[in-house]
């Protein structure tokens, strides 16, 4: 497995891998949890794919198997900033204004969105190797732009696989039902950095819940 970060800017250079994501991304949320997002029948793609936001995908023989968007917290595009933002300023219907509390607009943190395995991984030491290399690829760029924090609208459950991989991960708010899917969805605050380093070989085997079913992340039409 390897992992590549890029922007907008630089998708050209990494083949049919960003619209591959954008593929698995409808083959999780729309077909496996039919969530109401905007789609085809090929890509899922919403507001939050522009120019300021920022990948990070793993490959496998050259296929891609997971991957997630980030973008800073300060991010302004038409109408729209960040999603937890404009869920809390009540852009989008299916997130509760109360999920984080204050609006949090700094350099300093960056949102995660749309984290998606591919269900093709069996073994909970592929999920793990993938979701690690994903995390860290998006922890890594955003610590290189300045972040020291990142959030994310996730199962409760996944703070533990963060922890797992090193990373001081708490929840932040109260975690809400979401009516499509009938599942629990909480911000969950992580620091950039690891706060320990494990590498790859040291990480703990420990069950880890396939990340394609249910550790993904929440959006809204």
């Amino acid at each position: 497995m390897e992992n590549i970060t890029f922007n907008m800017s630089e998708l050209h250079q990494y083949g049919t891998a960003y619209f591959d994501y954008l593929a698995l991304r409808k083959h999780f949320f729309v077909d496996t949890l039919g969530w109401d997002i905007p789609h085809n029948d090929i890509y899922e793609m919403d507001q939050y794919d522009n120019p300021l936001a920022y990948y990070s995908l793993v490959l496998r023989d050259g296929k891609v198997i997971g991957g997630a968007r980030g973008m800073p917290t300060t991010s302004s595009w038409g109408d729209y900033t960040y999603m937890l933002r404009d869920a809390v300023q009540g852009k989008l219907a299916e997130i509760p204004k109360s999920i984080m509390g204050d609006e949090i607009r700094t350099p300093k943190v960056w949102e995660c969105t749309r984290l998606v395995i591919s269900d093709e991984l069996e073994s909970a030491e592929d999920r793990q190797k993938c979701l690690a290399l994903v995390v860290d690829g998006l922890a890594r760029t955003a610590s290189e732009e300045g972040a020291a924090e990142l959030i994310a609208l996730m199962r409760p459950p996944f703070m533990r696989a963060l922890r797992q991989l090193g990373y001081n991960a708490n929840l932040i708010g109260k975690p809400y039902q979401n009516r499509e899917d009938g599942r629990k969805y909480g911000v969950l605050s992580m620091s950039a950095k690891p706060v320990t380093r494990i590498q790859p070989a040291e990480r703990p085997t420990a069950k880890v819940l396939p990340i394609h079913r249910d550790l993904e992340l929440r959006q809204s039409a």
